[in-house]
């Protein structure tokens, strides 16, 4: 079922895309300083998404994983001192 509904979000949001790209036809020239690219500006202003998306996806994902090391480094010190304290 949530499979199901991501599909149909994901489509959504491909069909948006389409009839913007299609209503923002007009070509924007991007000087990158080794290149010079021309693009219609809804796939420039999409591909920006895109981008925006994905590193800030790669943005929270380490940030998670981060945090969860910390918890899992601090949870063995924790279980390491409780040992050495009931050794004793």
């Amino acid at each position: 079922m949530r499979l199901a509904i991501t599909l149909l979000i994901i489509l959504v949001f491909v069909l948006v895309g389409v009839v913007f790209g299609a209503l923002n036809a007009a070509v924007v020239p991007f000087d990158l300083g080794f290149a010079r690219v021309s693009v219609p500006k809804g796939a420039a202003v999409l591909a920006a998404l895109v981008v925006g998306w994905i590193l800030g996806g790669i943005v929270a994902w380490s940030g998670t994983r981060a945090r969860q090391r910390r918890r899992k480094r601090d949870a063995s010190a924790r279980a390491s001192a409780t040992a050495s304290a009931n050794d004793s």
